[in-house]
């Protein structure tokens, strides 16, 4: 009695028998398992039953049953789960998990080929199979085979989490493989899938996490979800290859993208990632010169690009005379850099565009990347604020450099001293599915002193503002708000009678609406206006101290308006034909309050020859220029690799930067168009091949340009720019003329990756004048300052393993055009210098090595920190590149000097960390 109760306690089974018959059975059970039931059942009659007991679970059924039929019963205590059985004659119950066991050969099996393909002829069972590329897959059972049943499909539905942090994981592609079926997650990791009866091979892939493989056998609707692991290369920033062929197939030309994951591995000075450092070892971008300030692109001038970040115009992107960038590559997303087709959204330049973008912070979890070198410091920090809406990321970046002057080999630089900072904050928020809004603030500031009597500095201040709409599935904007303010001070105490303080500043303001409107899959059109302020204050002087002979001076403010109306349409004429056509009009208008010089018709402008002077009062026009500018491209398509580009571009330039040195300065100004002074246009003609190879392994493009500019700004010998009421009569403008070929070969990925850049290029100006003095070079055309017909840059990283790594930069240029005394005369009595003709000469040609090892920590996925060490020598040959060539005289001789800025090999060592 108590071995009977103790079973009736734990598996609550009682048969009643009213009768016994051969397949009818009354049975209850409360709380029971499955297996219990089947126990008491074979207790009970003469069937026996053979199943694995780990198909069977724990979970416990109830149920009430009298004279019920043995396979009413079973389809009862089975209902729910993957289980079907087979009776036997001989009463013997074989479970089987899904598949259904027949005893009898379907109909199907004596009709004929023909027939037999419409027939619905479902194998009882499959074979186990290996995957070639992970081994054993798993198998999954949904639902059970149903007798006669018909239906042919079924759906599939769950999600798709990351293992790790249990988040939903969007975008994940789920494949039948040997089937034409797929299908994606939706934003909250969920997804639905109509699959064919039986057996299903299913993958799983993703961005960022490991591929996931898993056989399912369905025989009705149910549910699977899915687990995935994180990728490990995702944590050595491995850049992910997306947009096939892109570079093949947009129907535009002259356009590079810097991807900031590809910069870290670059030897490069001091150790420092330098996205427009980057910039210069590809095709068509370059400086003046070793630490020189500026990018001349396509033969253009310094003023001739246009650097934005996040809309913004950053007049001075350069920090420490141009040897580290201004931009921090922490907080940067990415970076566009269009140097032939130029969209149509884009003017006021007329060389380039410099689109850098700052990344978004995370929104799901706090994060951190910190740099230590050895002269500079940065740190990043991403913090979510409402979690999968909204983030703010903020970024700074100090130098303690001033030991790196000591170093130098200019005498006159070892006593001086200079630091600099820069800081930026993005807040991005979604407001909804449809709109977003971003606000970003970026501020930089160097200080410097050259000499121990004065106090140099100079600023960036930008604030934008921009809010994003998605009107629909073809319709989306935004508005765009955006203030630049960039300013410089000198400050001067070399006694009581001469102290002052000088200043200088340019203010814009800016706002945007930008629309795109996805018409067909033919049209995709973008159009939108915007309109700018410009308000410059040229710069004053005051006396710092009661006793200085210094007068206050201050230049009148200057203002204008540019505005710009464009539209532009992304037109597939065919697969193998494509256009990108484009319409800008800008409007220009130079307000007052303005006094405005008139010069006598027939003679030079010299201060002599001013006839009359106009008053302007207070945002009164004093002078409109403007005109259409047309961006056009096209791209034939040889085959899904190989294409021909050709694109035509049109600009017009309102605003100029007034500057005597060989590069950009700190103490550079900006000019506005006036009665005066005309702005510059430009014409861009270019054509190119580009062909990838071995599934875009390696991309390959050759690019010729021509360019043709008039109105370009050049100045009179001796030409006194800063503090000048008439600064008209010191300027030239002449025209202009750019011409060159450009080869890339880029390896993309591999344990050996890098590119290889060439250029040859020419850069010539032509300044004609009826007036000896306004003339140059007897009017022919010359070289600019910047004109270096040949230049080379080859970029490689080795990986030696997944965490050590050994790169190198090499580059190779043309030397620079210089002025060379030639000679000396007497006249009046007084010896004076007789120089060549403008840039007729050239200093030594440039070159450079770079190498650099780098090491990352191990990369397990549960780790507080990961580390990337870099050990980089810069100029390991000691190459004493001349950064210029200058004569003075000594003991009455002239006599040439060189000045270097690097001229022996720069060890660096940098820690980088992010958690």
């Amino acid at each position: 009695m108590k071995n009977i109760f103790l079973v009736w306690l734990l598996v609550s089974v009682n048969l009643i028998y009213s009768q016994k018959t051969k397949d009818k059975i009354s049975i209850s059970f409360e709380n029971s398992t499955r297996i219990s039931v089947i126990n008491a059942i074979e207790k009970q009659t003469d069937y026996h039953f053979y199943y694995l007991e780990k198909w069977i679970g724990s979970s416990l059924i109830s149920g009430d049953y009298k004279d019920i039929h043995i396979t009413a019963l079973l389809d009862e205590i089975f209902k729910n789960t993957v289980l079907n059985y087979y009776i036997s004659p001989e009463h013997k119950v074989i479970l089987t998990r899904s598949i259904l066991i027949h005893d009898s050969l379907h109909n199907a099996f004596f009709k004929t080929k023909k027939s037999v393909q419409n027939e619905d002829v479902k194998t009882p069972f499959f074979k186990e199979e290996l995957s070639e590329k992970n081994g054993k897959v798993s198998v999954v059972r949904i639902g059970r085979e149903k007798k006669y049943s018909k239906q042919k499909t079924f759906i599939l539905s769950g999600y798709v989490k990351n293992n790790t942090t249990k988040e939903a994981l969007a975008n994940v592609a789920i494949l039948i493989e040997g089937k034409n079926i797929y299908t994606t997650t939706n934003s909250k990791g969920y997804y639905t899938i109509k699959l064919p009866s039986g057996v299903n091979y299913i993958t799983l892939k993703a961005l960022g996490v490991e591929d996931y493989n898993k056989r399912v056998v369905i025989y009705d609707n149910g549910k699977l979800n899915f687990y995935l692991n994180e990728s490990l290369e995702a944590l050595s920033e491995v850049v992910v290859k997306v947009n096939k062929d892109k570079n093949v197939i947009r129907a535009v030309t002259g356009v590079t993208q810097i991807k900031v994951a590809e910069i870290k591995n670059i030897p490069l000075i001091l150790g420092e990632r330098d996205l427009l450092k980057v910039a210069t070892t590809l095709p068509g971008i370059s400086n003046a010169g070793e630490g020189a300030s500026g990018f001349n692109v396509r033969g253009g001038k310094e003023d001739q690009n246009l650097i934005l970040l996040d809309e913004g115009v950053i007049y001075n992107p350069v920090h420490f005379f141009g040897i580290f960038s201004a931009i921090n590559p922490f907080t940067t997303g990415n970076v566009n850099i269009y140097k032939g087709s130029i969209p149509a959204e884009y003017g006021g330049r007329l060389s380039s565009v410099f689109d850098i973008a700052t990344k978004n912070g995370n929104n799901k979890d706090f994060a951190a990347e910190v740099s230590i070198g050895p002269v500079t410091s940065n740190i990043t920090l991403e913090v979510p604020i409402v979690k999968d809406k909204s983030s703010f990321l903020i970024g700074g970046r100090a130098t303690y450099s001033d030991w790196i002057l000591k170093s130098l080999d200019e005498k006159s630089l070892k006593n001086s001293s200079a630091s600099f900072y820069d800081i930026i904050a993005k807040y991005n928020h979604k407001i909804s599915k449809k709109t977003s809004i971003e606000t970003t603030g970026y501020y930089s500031r160097d200080v410097f002193s050259i000499t121990s009597d004065s106090l140099f500095s100079y600023s960036n201040r930008l604030l934008t503002l921009k809010l994003s709409h998605s009107f629909n599935n073809k319709n989306k904007g935004n508005i765009i708000l955006t203030n630049s303010v960039y300013k410089f001070n000198i400050g001067y105490d070399g006694g009581i009678d001469n102290n002052f303080d000088l200043n200088y500043k340019i203010n814009e303001t800016q706002l945007k609406f930008n629309m795109k409107y996805l018409y067909s899959d033919t049209h995709k059109f973008d159009y939108g206006v915007s309109t700018k302020l410009y308000i410059i204050n040229p710069g004053d002087i005051n006396p710092e101290s009661s006793g200085s002979i210094i007068k206050p001076l201050n230049i009148p403010q200057e203002q204008a308006v540019e505005s710009a109306i464009y539209i532009s349409d992304k037109f597939k004429l065919s697969d193998k034909f494509m256009f990108n056509l484009g319409v800008r009009y800008s409007m220009y208008s130079a307000l007052g309050e303005a006094s405005q010089r008139v010069f006598k018709e027939g003679f030079p402008r010299t201060e002599e020859t001013v006839v009359d002077v106009l008053t302007f009062d207070k945002n009164e026009v004093v002078k409109t220029y403007g005109g259409p500018e047309v961006r056009a491209s096209a791209r034939y398509l040889f085959s899904p690799s190989f294409s021909m580009k050709a694109s035509f571009n049109s600009s017009y330039q309102y605003i100029h930067m007034l500057s005597t040195n060989t590069t950009i300065s700190p103490t550079d100004t900006w000019k506005l168009s006036n009665l005066n002074i005309k702005p510059q246009q430009g014409n861009q003609y270019s054509l190119g091949l580009y062909k990838n190879f071995t599934d875009d392994m390696y991309e390959f493009s050759v690019e010729g340009f021509y360019k043709k500019s008039s109105n370009i700004i050049d100045y009179k010998v001796g030409a006194d720019l800063l503090l000048k009421e008439s600064v008209e009569t010191e300027i030239l403008q002449g025209e202009g003329k750019a011409y060159g070929l450009e080869f890339l070969l880029k390896k993309t990925r591999g344990k050996f990756n890098g590119w290889l850049g060439y250029t040859y290029s020419r850069s010539l100006f032509k300044l004609d004048s009826k007036f000896s003095e306004e003339r140059i070079n007897n009017g022919a055309y010359f070289s600019s300052n910047y004109d270096k017909p040949h230049d080379v840059s080859l970029v490689v990283n080795y990986k030696i393993t997944k965490r050590f790594s050994f790169s190198a930069n090499a580059s190779y240029q043309t030397g620079r055009p210089v002025t060379f005394p030639i000679g000396n005369y007497m006249f009046n009595g007084s010896e004076h210098v007789l120089y060549s003709n403008r840039n007729e000469f050239r200093i030594p040609d440039y070159y450079r090595l770079d190498l650099g090892f780098n090491m990352e920590g191990n990369h397990k996925i549960k780790k507080f920190t990961h580390s990337f060490w870099n050990i980089s020598i810069y100029n390991v040959l000691g190459r004493n590149n001349p950064y210029s060539v200058f004569f003075v005289t000594e003991n009455g001789q002239i006599k040439a000097k060189q000045s270097s800025i690097f001229s022996v090999p720069i060890p660096t060592l940098t820690f980088n960390f992010k958690f």
